[in-house]
Parts: structure tokens; sequence; C-alpha cells
């Protein structure tokens, strides 16, 4: 930690992350992995029912409700995911340690790559269907854009979760 010293937030942010109440669903990498696989496919369900709603001439009701229902498994996932590298992404950086630090810049880098793929991806994907019908696919570069731009918040907090070590298992016998 810096000399910098923690306010009443970072304090509360603090003991909130560090809450192990539900360690049960992330104390291994297998629940790890299927908390971040969960919180991507709702991204991506909620993600696709904004396109579905926004492209579709009438606008469906149902698709609102349903999201407003997967919002709540959303945050229980995202809520698991920061608990469970212990606040790394959303803590400040003077209540995190030097390894944490490091983990935090580690992760940023790791995302960040991955992102200039996915937008590269994603411009030669318009440019090629631009290429083949002979225009600019306006329809969906919108909802590609909001996507891509979803995808870019979340990849830090994605990366961090399925890169989080398992914690030591606590001795239960006292150092001689």
């Amino acid at each position: 930690m810096t000399t910098t010293p923690l306010t009443r937030y970072d304090r509360s942010m603090l003991r909130l992350m560090n809450d192990r109440r539900g360690r049960p669903l992330y104390a291994t990498a297998a629940r790890r992995r299927s908390v971040v696989a969960a919180h991507l496919v709702l991204t991506a369900a909620i993600g696709a029912l904004m396109a579905y709603s926004s492209l579709t001439e009438s606008k469906p009701i149902w698709a609102v409700v349903v999201m407003v229902v997967l919002l709540l498994p959303w945050m229980v996932a995202t809520g698991a995911i920061n608990a469970a590298t212990r606040g790394l992404l959303e803590l400040r950086g003077r209540a995190l340690d030097e390894r944490q630090l490091a983990e935090r810049a580690r992760v940023q880098a790791c995302s960040h790559r991955m992102m200039t793929l996915l937008l590269a991806a994603t411009a030669v994907g318009l440019l090629v269907t631009g290429a083949t019908i002979g225009h600019a696919p306006t329809t969906y570069t919108a909802p590609a854009l909001i996507a891509v731009l979803a995808v870019h918040w979340l990849m830090p907090l994605w990366v961090a979760g399925l890169t989080a070590q398992d914690e030591p298992a606590e001795d239960d016998t006292p150092a001689a």
C-alpha cells in the first residue's frame, strides 16, 4: 500500500472486496472459470436482446423484461468475480499492495492486447461485409460498436477472473 491514508470509502470497499462469505462461488479455478463463463454468456444475452430490440421495427416489451431479469444474475456474477480477485480492478491504487498493483497492470496489458485483436477483427468484419454487399452495413454498425465497447469495458474483469490464483489452504495446526 502507498503512504496515502485510506479514506472511509477505501476502507469500506476493502472490507467488501475481502468478504469471504461468497467464497464457495469462486473457491477453485474451475468455479472461477464457470462464473466468468456465466458472466460472459449473460453479457452476450443481454447484448443480443438490446440489439434485437433496437433493430426490430416493433419494440418488444418482452425483450426489456428479459434483460431486467438477466441483470440480477449478471450483477451476482460480477460481484463474485470482483470478490475472487479481491477487488483488483475496483479498489483504488492506494488500497492495493505492490503485488496487486503489478497484477492489475498485467491484467490490463493482457486485456489491451486482446481488445486490439477484437477491434481489428470487428473492423475487418465490417469492411468485408461492406465490400460484399456493396455499401457500408450501417444497420449493424452501431450494435457492433456497442458490443465491442461492452467487451472493452468487461475484458479486464474476465481476464482477472480467469487468471486469479487459488488462495493458500488454511492450516488448522499452530506453528511450532
